[in-house]
């Protein structure tokens, strides 16, 4: 049996695909239409997501900040002991007389700056004793850093008035001079001390005391904190000579 062959409908060839139907033509506007009316909500729906995670990462970042700014209160308050990278270069504290309430006193580890060019073989670690205060007073109060050919030199105290401190924290090497303690505790894990208000890694040998005096004080020192330090009668210069 013979066909018919195929014979394609008027204005419908491939050379003009957009002349169909008035029918047609309607259905692909309508579809043109639903389609650029989706594009514009999932437009709009991306923004309010981008709105939302913003939103999100605010939110998530504010137990971060008030973290960090709690830490930076407890250190002023001497809750915490050092909390910052050290320089790595030794300064030398003297005084006549210290005398201070709610001692503590444990070891520790200060660590400076990455590629810091003082730590040399030290890995830029330094193990120091944590010296920790309630409240000081100091008389005639010096400190030196030797800065190769000269020393940064600051005196203060030497008058009537004394030098004062309160959540005193000092991190030393070497420390001497003559002590006297009242009421004193050897041998408490630093976690557990009390005294000065300030803790220190638990399982670390410590010691307190209600109070304690040192005359001719001396210490070689990485790092000092404080919750208030007055200085009276400060003067900074340069000098030949150190502490």
């Amino acid at each position: 049996m013979a066909s018919s062959p195929d014979v394609p409908s008027v204005g419908n060839t491939p050379e003009n695909p957009g002349n169909g139907s008035p029918s047609e033509a309607s259905e692909a506007s309508e579809a043109s239409t639903a389609f650029e009316a989706l594009h514009a909500a999932g437009t709009a729906g991306g923004d309010r997501r981008g709105r939302v995670r913003a939103r999100r990462a605010a939110v998530m970042a504010v137990p971060a900040t008030l973290v960090a700014a709690g830490l930076a209160v407890l250190t002023a308050q001497g809750a915490l002991g050092v909390q910052f990278a050290i320089s790595g270069m030794p300064f030398t504290v003297t005084a006549t007389e210290l005398n201070g309430t709610g001692f503590e006193q444990f070891g520790g580890l200060d660590n400076m700056a990455d590629g810091s060019p003082n730590a040399g073989d030290t890995g830029g670690q330094v193990l120091v004793v944590t010296s920790a205060i309630k409240n000081a007073t100091l008389d005639h109060l010096c400190q030196s850093v030797d800065l190769g050919g000269t020393n940064l030199l600051i005196t203060a105290g030497g008058g009537a008035d004394k030098v004062q401190a309160s959540d005193l924290t000092t991190d030393s090497t070497e420390l001497s001079g003559n002590a006297a303690f009242n009421n004193i505790e050897i041998g408490n894990d630093a976690s557990t001390l009390t005294k000065a208000g300030v803790k220190g890694p638990i399982g670390v040998f410590s010691q307190q005391a209600d109070t304690v005096h040192i005359a001719n004080l001396r210490q070689t020192n990485y790092a000092t904190t404080a919750g208030v330090f007055k200085l009276p009668g400060l003067k900074l210069r340069f000098s030949d000579s150190g502490c």
